[in-house]
């Protein structure tokens, strides 16, 4: 197996090499486009998920979970995974690094720019983190297996709410997207933060050490205008390996390296790292890396959650937490932050604007999903308890904030 893990990493060494620059071949160039759209990536993600879903509880269930489980990688560098743990910890890096440079661009162009105007999504994103997790805490309180999963309703899934926005919300003014991506961004910052303080169960100094010298060797190539594929990517790899080793969940190496590339503050010359990383690792992203985390994450045998194994409670403090704990949290975050400081919501966005984005803050997904599996790692009844309630949840934000956006959208056409 480590063969095969030696061929699968020169392959995708490869791969991003050819994917450096912008796809110059029409048919290329056209997926790459499509794949940068959040409703293209919204729906290859809903996709593979209903596809999981239905394969796990076939007659193609053992083939299913026997590649999930199937071990590839390097026993030298203790990097032996399963499939399904690649996908949590390889490819969902990927999503971070890109969710990374959205937060960079935030900050420094968006409206993370502003303080008046970013700490409104900001205190929205604080809500929206804290009461759903207080909702779970209060279901689950007497029962300390289940009070791990209490992170799992903080999470946003940003590919999965913006696609949902960018169909049912078309005619919404731009300041409601870019306070979703503001809220999302943060959100999935907060996310990272707990996962690197509450689920890492061991921590090697030595490697955690290793993983930060290199981003910060990766930031400081970006910001000096030395980096190249040949240098980044091997640079980048070894910081994942090492925060892997160190035992903080290797995801949180995607965002920080996500972080330290330059964003340039003059939109008219944008930076050349900025502008390319934006076009090669999008797509590889939103068409590849989430919705294969996806595919093995959201595969559950619905007999494994047996009715004499069933937790109500779990089930209850994920679904309220993500259905009414995002929006209450989300909304009055937000309505705090312009009553008691000098903060202003943007004046293209309503109140109702808020509310509609408040559930597609329900739609918790990939993150949640990841939450999940460190949770119950050692529970197979609750991680699929949990997995399920995630689904469900997000399944019916989704559509409640379609309905509410659709809305909204015609009380705008016939103003």
């Amino acid at each position: 197996m480590e063969i095969l893990g030696i061929v699968v990493l020169i392959l995708l060494s490869y791969v991003v090499w050819r994917l450096r620059n912008r796809p110059k071949k029409l048919g290329r160039r056209w997926l790459a486009e499509a794949l940068n759209q959040e409703t293209t990536g919204g729906a290859i993600l809903l996709v593979a998920a209903i596809a999981a879903m239905i394969i796990a509880n076939t007659s193609l269930s053992d083939t299913y979970f026997t590649i999930r489980d199937t071990y590839i990688g390097f026993d030298a560098l203790h990097l032996n995974l399963t499939i399904g743990k690649w996908a949590a910890d390889g490819l969902l890096a990927i999503f971070f690094f890109v969710a990374g440079m959205e937060l960079k661009h935030e900050l420094t162009v968006g409206t993370l720019s502003n303080p008046r105007r970013a700490a409104v999504p900001i205190a929205a994103a604080l809500g929206g983190m804290i009461v759903p997790a207080t909702i779970f805490v209060g279901f689950n309180f007497s029962n300390p297996t289940a009070l791990n999963g209490w992170a799992i309703p903080m999470a946003t899934d940003i590919a999965f709410a913006l696609a949902v926005l960018a169909v049912a919300g078309s005619k919404l003014p731009v300041a409601v997207r870019a306070f979703l991506l503001t809220l999302a961004v943060v959100d999935d910052l907060g996310a990272i933060l707990v996962i690197a303080l509450f689920y890492t169960l061991s921590l090697n100094t030595l490697a955690l050490l290793a993983s930060v010298a290199a981003i910060a060797l990766f930031g400081v190539l970006h910001y000096k205008g030395y980096a190249r594929w040949w240098n980044a990517l091997p640079l980048a790899l070894f910081a994942w390996t090492m925060m892997h080793a160190s035992g903080v969940h290797a995801t949180v190496a995607g965002l920080a390296l996500g972080l330290l590339i330059p964003i340039s503050r003059n939109e008219d010359k944008p930076s050349v790292y900025s502008e390319r990383y934006e076009k090669t690792w999008h797509p590889i992203s939103a068409g590849f890396a989430v919705p294969l985390f996806a595919f093995f994450a959201a595969g559950v045998n619905i007999s494994e959650v047996g009715i004499d194994n069933l937790d109500l409670n779990l089930g209850l403090g994920i679904t309220l937490g993500l259905l009414l704990g995002k929006p209450l949290g989300i909304f009055g975050g937000a309505w705090i932050a312009t009553r008691l400081s000098r903060a202003e919501l943007n004046p293209d966005i309503r109140w109702r604007d808020v509310q509609a984005i408040g559930l597609l803050g329900g739609i918790g997904f990939t993150v949640s999903l990841l939450i999940t599996e460190l949770a119950f790692r050692d529970s197979l009844s609750q991680l699929a308890e949990g997995k399920l309630a995630v689904f469900a949840a997000s399944v019916i934000a989704a559509i409640l904030a379609s309905i509410l956006l659709v809305s909204r959208g015609k009380s705008i056409l016939n103003d």
